[in-house]
């Protein structure tokens, strides 16, 4: 090799970690409510039970982070955008449906 090819090459980058990011931070949040939302209407015992009621509240978080943590394998910012998106519709509307059968 020569010296010219090894001026000519860019230090690796980041790429859409922005975008990464805030779908993780933003939809993931969103998400990881949906899904604690479907355990808590699906899950065993009654919704209203001190025990799980806490149990619940601290589920967010670990389920928020690693969402978080995986929006880094997308290829891009906007593909983690969409398919967190997407996640949370089919997330949401599974809530609703459940919360309209059990009560």
């Amino acid at each position: 090799m020569n010296d010219k090819s090894l001026n000519n090459q860019k230090p690796p980058r980041q790429a859409h970690w922005f975008l990464k990011t805030s779908a993780g931070l933003i939809a993931g949040f969103w998400l990881a409510l949906a899904l604690t939302g479907c355990f808590a209407w699906a899950g065993p015992g009654h919704i209203d039970t001190p025990d799980r009621v806490q149990f619940l509240m601290w589920m967010i978080t670990p389920i928020w982070l690693l969402i978080l943590a995986a929006v880094y394998f997308f290829r891009s910012g906007w593909h983690a955008w969409g398919v967190l998106l997407a996640l949370n519709l089919v997330s949401w509307s599974g809530l609703h449906l459940l919360r309209g059968v059990a009560s």
